[in-house]
């Protein structure tokens, strides 16, 4: 539920262009036969369906110990190679400031709104824009690469 809530967000605000109320409650759906297939009983089929579901576990939801270190491990010391550590950190930084108050208070984890409406929205749209671009990109050559393929064939 969590990651459905989460991923529908980060579209909303990195996508290319947000989905009307309509296309919410549609990814929500799609997302739903998935999790049926998977054993889930009961997922949620609607955008509000799924804040109530997220907000029904609120009560359980503790900044354990364990739940910090967590927390610290993948956002300062994720073992990657020092390259990929600067897009990861955006990456990091833009899930973060996605997370509500009452999700990063537990965990210690920073509160900034004027930095994360501003340098932090920018610097993932950035990100995002570059993998988008990167993906285009190879989806180009692949058609090209293929249809060369198919001409040698012939």
């Amino acid at each position: 539920i969590a990651e459905v809530d989460s991923f529908l967000l980060a579209y909303q605000r990195y996508g290319a262009a947000p989905l009307d109320q309509d296309g919410r409650d549609a990814y929500v759906e799609d997302t739903a036969h998935t999790a049926v297939a998977l054993g889930v009983p009961d997922p949620p089929r609607t955008e509000a369906e799924l804040a109530e579901r997220i907000a029904s576990y609120r009560g359980e939801l503790r900044g354990t110990e364990a739940a910090r270190e967590a927390a610290r491990f993948l956002l300062l010391t994720p073992p990657l190679p020092v390259l990929a550590r600067v897009p990861y950190g955006v990456l990091a930084a833009t899930s973060v400031s996605m997370l509500p108050a009452w999700a990063r208070m537990p965990l210690r984890l920073p509160y900034l709104p004027p930095v994360e409406s501003t340098a932090i929205r920018l610097a993932g749209r950035v990100l995002v824009g570059a993998i988008r671009w990167a993906l285009s990109a190879n989806a180009v050559e692949d058609v090209a690469a293929e249809e060369a393929s198919l001409a040698e064939a012939e």
